[in-house]
């Protein structure tokens, strides 16, 4: 990753913070983005911004000032939790907003400073989609699938400009947007043993995965040994999809 030029969104806390720190420590130039600055603040050895992706405005300014990109980590996205019964309007334009609005905004203004040398563009989708469906996740689901779609558009796209680009799926991984959802579905369920019940069960594996297992697959997909690699959905799941 030495001398490649870099661009992790969400990259507060998670899964982003992982794969900034992961692709920092591989030796390329990162430039990490976060809604909520401040929790970028102790992040060393790179580039850290706010940045609002659900912002086409503010998404352009922000790229203006990166003329190349070799590699693109988009990982931002809302975990609405319920069914379509469960899901208001409102709850649906916040996560398509967030979740699959973003990427539009994100992967188009990127794009256009990948042409010149090529690169990789990784998106953050779900085995929840398009692979799957789990219960509760109507919202989720349907945004999660349309990043897998966008993705792999571009994949199509741009194949003659030597740009990759693939979707790492993860299963369930503790995060702190992970523990916020447990704390969420406790009030629901009266316990947060039947929350934590819920979400470790679907894990056919035993347990839930961690972040750096999920920048471990970004950093494969980012480097020169991946190059042979686009268009796919890659399930990282602990056997959901067995």
């Amino acid at each position: 990753m030495a001398g490649k030029i870099t661009v992790v969104t969400a990259a507060g806390q998670g899964i982003g913070r992982a794969i900034a720190e992961r692709l920092r420590d591989d030796g390329a130039t990162v430039h990490a983005s976060d809604l909520n600055a401040a929790l970028l603040s102790d992040f060393a050895g790179g580039h850290a911004a706010a940045l609002d992706a659900t912002d086409p405005d503010a998404v352009n300014a922000y790229f203006t000032a990166i003329p190349r990109i070799d590699v693109l980590v988009h990982a931002v996205g809302y975990v609405h939790q319920g069914t379509i019964e469960e899901c208001t309007p409102a709850d649906w334009h916040r996560s398509v907003s967030i979740t699959l609005d973003s990427a539009f905004h994100v992967l188009a203004a990127a794009i256009p400073r990948m042409k010149s040398k090529g690169g990789s563009v990784i998106t953050i989708a779900s085995v929840v989609g398009s692979f799957k469906g789990f219960p509760r996740r109507a919202a989720y689901g349907a945004t999660k699938a349309g990043v897998i779609g966008l993705t792999k558009s571009v994949a199509a796209d741009y194949l003659q400009d030597r740009i990759r680009a693939n979707a790492i799926c993860p299963g369930t991984v503790d995060s702190p947007s992970l523990q916020h959802r447990m704390d969420e579905l406790a009030e629901t369920l009266g316990s947060r043993e039947k929350a934590e019940a819920f979400f470790l069960d679907r894990q056919p594996s035993g347990r839930l995965g961690t972040p750096e297992e999920i920048a471990g697959l970004a950093a494969y997909l980012a480097s020169d040994q991946s190059a042979l690699i686009t268009g796919q959905a890659i399930a990282i799941d602990g056997g959901i999809m067995i």
